[in-house]
């Protein structure tokens, strides 16, 4: 299955909304493996997790986490307590913006000999990882991992962070719903301007491009995208886009 995903896949412009639904029919905890291990397959990549890293109001620091990881790294994993010395945790602190493991320091003897040992289980020399944020205090991480060429990770990279955004999103609600950890409030109502944005945004456009085809000003884009982010009490785009198809408010 690994060298399986090693393979760079043709980008299928279908893929984001294959992967919501994938996503979606994903109602219990027990369904959310087999839902990463197709989303592996259909973005070419070696492993996907995600963990909850705070939960907000409720106790535990490390109350759940979702991983296509080997079995036994996994188990190693949490054994030795690589939560406390893993720099990927770390990022959690970083904001919104996805992070290359590249530019993770691993200068300490322990977290270089984490990494090593890690691609020792065919976790992938490369990974990217995203944060979000949830309203209620959630802190998440969304973590991907390829063993292609550096060359080929990179191209892989760039053709899929949008998705990869909005999928960390989805993922976030999908967990915390399933998991227990959150019911999920009541939203307001979008308008229709509101949702023709996000669902643009989620295809890819910038507020240019959307104004372009929606006919109206780039000014007004963006406060549509900022009232929709207000509705849904969401901290970015990429944030709305999930809430939003998660709601089934729109449909990408």
């Amino acid at each position: 299955m690994a060298a399986n995903r090693s393979i760079l896949p043709i980008v299928d412009h279908r893929r984001l909304s294959l992967s919501l639904i994938t996503l979606q029919a994903a109602k219990h905890l027990e369904d959310l493996h087999p839902a990463l291990d197709k989303l592996c397959v259909r973005y070419g990549l070696s492993h996907m997790t995600f963990l909850v890293v705070c939960s907000g109001g409720r106790s535990g620091v490390y109350p759940y986490y979702c991983t296509t990881y080997p079995e036994t790294w996994t188990d190693i994993y949490v054994d030795r307590g690589f939560f406390d010395i893993d720099p990927v945790i770390d990022v959690v602190r970083w904001g919104f913006l996805p992070v290359d493991w590249s530019s993770l320091d691993r200068r300490s003897a322990q977290a270089s000999r984490l990494f090593r040992e890690a691609c020792s289980y065919d976790v992938g020399p490369h990974g990217l990882t995203i944060p979000t944020r949830g309203s209620k205090g959630e802190r998440c991480l969304f973590s991907v991992t390829s063993n292609l060429p550096r060359r080929d990770w990179l191209r892989l990279r760039a053709s899929s962070i949008h998705e990869l955004q909005i999928l960390s999103h989805y993922l976030h609600q999908t967990v915390l719903s399933a998991s227990g950890l959150r019911e999920f409030d009541r939203y307001r109502n979008l308008s229709r301007r509101e949702m023709q944005c996000l669902q643009l945004l989620a295809a890819g456009r910038i507020s240019k491009q959307i104004a372009a085809d929606l006919g109206i000003s780039e000014n007004a884009v963006k406060l549509y995208l900022r009232s929709a982010r207000t509705k849904l009490d969401a901290a970015t785009s990429y944030q709305a886009v999930a809430k939003a198809s998660f709601l089934e408010l729109i449909t990408i």
